[in-house]
């Protein structure tokens, strides 16, 4: 099937808020509108503004005083038009001004005069100056998305001043000092509870530390042609769940469970049972035909008696693995393996065999101890940070500082497709130009077991006749998306098996989806 029929391979749709861009790319995207499409840019500053000043009524309806902090650049300028067009709606406006009002340049300096204008005269920020105001909401325009290096002062006290002040936070375009290539702070950031941004939204809002300093992320093209976006290849795209009826349509009513694959868990070292069974659960959750589990004699009953429909055998070494590694269809390798002996002589048993295998926990970490066995190609792999690191042999600080740089090295290195797991969760493969990004944040997945949770959706999802690339991308969000539905009882508390009953729901989409995807089957 070509890439572009394929519907669960990243596009690239013009004015879409799932492109995702670097900021570099975004000023490209900026200077195309103006020089080629004749936009002027104090155009393009006033809608930003507009845009701006319209999320925060939608978002705050009811309130009547808002303070906005200002910097220098063109993200003041957005600011400035948010203080004037809030004035002429009746609202009380504080401004506050970092740095030298002389220091202004073109469309900021206009937005500026236009605000004075009003009467409204901007403040000087000083230590304190928000606590007594009785601001209902701060704008932060603050700092935009030119920012290189670490905050300094006088910006860095004033984004601590911002936080302190247990009021929302509009951030217009970035919260300040968040990095948009890569989701780090820079020394400091704002911590914003909504976020508007414009013309590309940006990667670094939606991984990394983003989603936590970004809170709800609004985008707006400010309605720039299609056309501006067509020749710019976005740096990573938003997955989803959409393309989930294509891969897994309804069954034929004559179907039987060869038709669905055969996963073969490979885990559960003495102490790690509950890894491996999870897995083994999840697979068959999300429909393979049959799951088996290979893992240590100790507890190989145990396991069989709490879910008998896994089929589990308990094995002491590598040899004893070749009766299932032959009538499997899938592996997942790693969950509860441990890197002792006992794991290491299962994984090299099962590398052997070039069944299509997801690697996961131990799994990578014995890879990490034995690169030479890296000529695997039909695999998905799925490091944590930590993980990550010692595959690539550097600290967790390098992961986090630029993960989709790190995605490209460990694709480069290793090949096959990649998951690197976290908030903004990316995957990645040599086949794939564009990386996937999933944007479903869930603090509640933070606990034991969800890695082995995961590590079973992709399996059972290939076993299925999913290709490995798609599993993954379709596999991170239907994860993300169970535990998403498991957490409305509350995120703190969450366990991973409480995601079993929501992955059985979700791989059977309603009866609306199936009619709606015959439809437009037959309209084509």
């Amino acid at each position: 099937m070509p890439p572009s029929e394929n519907p669960s391979i990243p596009t690239f749709p013009v004015r879409d808020a799932s492109a995702l861009y670097r900021a570099s790319q975004v000023r490209a995207l900026d200077r195309r509108a103006i020089e080629e499409f004749w936009i002027p840019s104090a155009t393009l500053m006033a809608r930003a503004g507009k845009m701006a000043f319209q999320t925060l009524r939608r978002y705050w309806p009811k309130i009547n005083r808002i303070a906005i902090v200002s910097g220098l650049g063109n993200n003041a300028g957005d600011g400035y038009v948010v203080a004037r067009l809030a004035h002429d709606a009746g609202f009380r406006v504080r401004v506050f001004q970092v740095g030298e009002a002389s220091r202004l340049q073109g469309d900021a300096l206009l937005a500026y005069q236009a605000l004075l204008a009003t009467g409204t005269t901007p403040l000087p920020m000083t230590v304190g100056c928000l606590e007594d105001g009785g601001d209902e909401v701060i704008v932060d325009a603050l700092l935009g998305t030119g920012l290189k290096g670490e905050v300094r002062p006088p910006f860095r006290e004033a984004i601590a001043e911002i936080n302190r002040r247990a009021v929302p936070t509009l951030a217009v375009d970035v919260p300040s000092g968040l990095c948009t290539d890569t989701g780090s702070v820079l020394g400091a950031a704002v911590r914003a509870t909504v976020t508007v941004t414009f013309v590309g939204n940006k990667v670094g809002l939606f991984t990394g530390e983003g989603p936590a300093y970004a809170g709800h992320v609004v985008f707006s093209d400010l309605d720039i042609p299609p056309e501006v976006y067509l020749p710019l290849v976005p740096t990573t795209q938003c997955l989803d769940l959409k393309a989930l009826p294509y891969w897994l349509p309804q069954r034929h009513r004559t179907a039987h469970k060869g038709h669905f694959g055969h996963v073969l868990v490979v885990g559960g070292a003495p102490g790690y049972a509950g890894a491996a069974r999870l897995a083994a659960e999840a697979a068959a959750r999300v429909g393979a035909g049959l799951v088996s589990l290979a893992t240590h004699p100790d507890h190989a009953a145990q396991i069989a008696a709490m879910r008998p429909e896994v089929m589990v055998h308990g094995v002491t070494k590598g040899d004893d693995l070749a009766l299932l590694l032959e009538r499997a269809t899938v592996l997942v390798l790693g969950p509860g393996l441990s890197c002792g002996a006992w794991g290491l002589s299962l994984w090299k048993a099962a590398l052997a065999t070039k069944r299509p295998t997801v690697l996961d926990a131990d799994a990578l970490n014995l890879l990490a101890e034995h690169p030479k066995e890296r000529e695997q190609r039909d695999w998905v792999l799925t490091p944590h940070p930590g993980e990550a690191a010692r595959l690539l042999g550097c600290s967790v600080a390098d992961i986090q500082a630029d993960r989709c740089a790190t995605l490209g090295s460990l694709v480069q290195r290793y090949g096959g497709t990649w998951v690197l797991k976290g908030a903004g969760t990316l995957v990645g493969s040599d086949r794939l130009s564009v990386p996937g990004l999933c944007p479903v944040a869930n603090p509640g997945m933070a606990s034991g077991g969800m890695g082995d949770v995961l590590a079973g959706v992709l399996g059972g999802l290939m076993a299925q006749g999913v290709p490995a690339q798609e599993a993954a991308c379709l596999g991170v969000c239907l994860h993300a998306e169970a535990a998403t539905c498991a957490s409305i009882a509350g995120e703190r508390g969450l366990l991973a098996s409480d995601l079993m009953p929501h992955l059985r729901t979700l791989v059977n989409p309603s009866p609306s989806v199936r009619k709606k995807k015959k439809s437009n089957k037959q309209h084509k």
